[in-house]
């Protein structure tokens, strides 16, 4: 009993307004694949066009079958394609987002917009780096993400702490209530128990 008290008491509480990390990341994965599979949806709204256009120039009712199969086929590989790569992408963005936000928030020992900026600075330049090209063609995407990055999560960060401390201010009072109702419970059941002894 004493050591999973001990357990319980080494976690240090978690800080208002950061984010859990693996709970964005899953979000950032489905919302991800559906933009991923909806943008290869909406691309291959042209190739269904040619399809169509086969299939009126052929008269054997075999080969418009095979020509549809084939179509449906290839767009559902597209589609499935898609949705994979841009869940696994915005997944791996967000996950080095938060993470990287959480970790300056712990490092620093406050929760701050420049936890926000540093993260999405760094990580947009992470992703300028692996995207593909030359050198050159790297060093700038890194440059450029990282000042995109920063300006993009400055406004964000500043929205995102706004709401935090707004929530906390309403939560606040509650608490204290809430805690002022239950300490008041307790101590008329402590009362009431000692005059039943």
């Amino acid at each position: 009993m004493g050591g999973t008290e001990e357990t319980i008491s080494a976690y240090a509480p978690k800080m208002a307004g950061t984010v859990n990390w693996g709970t964005a990341t899953v979000v950032g994965v489905f919302a991800g694949m559906l933009y991923g599979g909806s943008k290869e949806a909406a691309a291959s709204v042209s190739k269904d066009a040619e399809v169509m256009l086969k299939l009126g120039s052929t008269p054997d009712k075999r080969e418009q079958y095979r020509l549809m199969r084939d179509a449906m086929e290839k767009r559902f590989i597209r589609v499935t394609r898609g949705s994979i790569v841009g869940g696994v992408r915005l997944g791996m963005f967000t996950a080095g987002f938060y993470g990287l936000q959480n970790l300056l928030a712990e490092k620093r020992g406050v929760h701050d917009i420049y936890n926000v900026v540093g993260s999405g600075s760094a990580t947009a330049a992470t992703f300028g780096l692996i995207m593909p090209g030359s050198l050159r063609w790297r060093a700038r995407n890194v440059l450029l993400g990282s000042v995109l990055g920063a300006a993009f999560c400055l406004p964000l960060g500043w929205i995102h702490l706004k709401l935090v401390e707004k929530a906390n201010e309403g939560s606040s009072g509650e608490r204290g209530e809430a805690t002022s109702g239950v300490g008041a419970a307790i101590e008329r059941l402590e009362g009431n128990l000692k005059k039943k002894i």
